[in-house]
């Protein structure tokens, strides 16, 4: 028809399929959860436990028995022959002066060993960490750097040192070798730990007219808790255990248990019915303290690995 305009219709675009979205896939910490969780980690681990408990076991029952069913067959036999346990071994253990003395002594050596490594690393990595002052930096490599340095080193000019201040042989002389090389890492671990803090946490709460003792005190030692509670066991079982350190700077009224074990061995040879309590109580109390702190040791493993 004449007048009107012919409009052209073009075909339309076929639609685009909408994209299926790509499962998501689970978090890192989840699927860690997810392998630990199978059975056959599970089985395994199980099994690792029984072959690193069954030692611990024959060293519970050798500490039950009497030195001549000890001598007479193996620690299995009680087992089956439960007549055969009793604790007289724990009280002549504890009627020795000398045993029950290195005990006390060993726990005197290693709460205070503990608590002053915790609180001067806590205080100092929170200073290398968040305040600003002249040289802070160069500090810090120092104190990392003092981590290389052996134990071993230190042992003699240590020992003159306190031999001419009459600290050589005390009970606080020993305290302070550990307290001393076990500052280093604790101050690397906890100035790092602290260090993921978001600033803006502490900058609200110095506007909120916080001064830095309660900053620290109120903030950073609950959110720390983790890695403070991961630095007091490694510390407390590397004191507990220590035997070269004690060996060296403690005389006979002030050596721990690992020393007064080590000489019962050797003027005894196989006094079996003082060795084994005494080596079973000097493991037991690191492995309490280990299984109280556990959750916290726990989470700080996690908080540095997993995000």
């Amino acid at each position: 028809m004449s007048g009107q305009t012919t409009v052209e219709r073009r075909p339309a675009a076929p639609a685009t399929p909408a994209r299926t979205p790509a499962p998501s896939r689970p978090p890192r910490k989840g699927r860690v959860l997810t392998w630990l969780n199978s059975s056959v980690v599970q089985a395994l681990l199980i099994v690792v436990a029984l072959i690193w408990i069954t030692p611990l076991a024959g060293l519970f029952l050798s500490s039950l028995r009497s030195e001549r069913d000890n001598a007479s067959d193996g620690w299995w036999t009680a087992l089956t022959d439960p007549s055969q346990l009793s604790l007289d071994n724990y009280t002549a253990l504890f009627e020795d002066s000398g045993i029950a003395g290195a005990f006390w002594n060993t726990v005197l050596i290693s709460v205070p060993a503990t608590l002053l490594v915790v609180g001067v690393a806590a205080l100092a990595g929170y200073a290398f960490a968040w305040l600003e002052f002249p040289g802070r930096d160069a500090i810090f490599l120092v104190v990392v750097g003092l981590l290389v340095v052996p134990v071993q080193i230190g042992l003699l000019p240590v020992a003159k040192l306190f031999g001419a201040v009459g600290l050589f042989g005390t009970v606080a002389g020993v305290i302070l070798f550990h307290v001393a090389y076990g500052l280093p890492f604790a101050i690397f671990l906890l100035r790092n730990y602290f260090a993921e803090i978001p600033r803006e946490m502490l900058e609200a709460a110095r506007m909120d007219g916080g001064s830095e003792w309660r900053i620290f005190s109120r903030l950073v030692l609950p959110l720390g808790r983790p890695a403070i509670a991961s630095l007091a066991i490694f510390q407390f079982l590397w004191v507990w255990n220590d035997m070269l350190v004690a060996l060296l700077f403690a005389d006979s009224e002030s050596q721990p248990l690992t020393v007064a074990l080590q000489s019962q061995m050797r003027q005894f040879g196989s006094n079996i019915g003082v060795l084994a309590p005494g080596a079973f109580l000097s493991l037991v109390v690191p492995l309490v303290v280990f299984f109280a702190f556990q959750r916290h040791f726990v989470q700080g493993v996690m908080a540095g690995s997993v995000k």
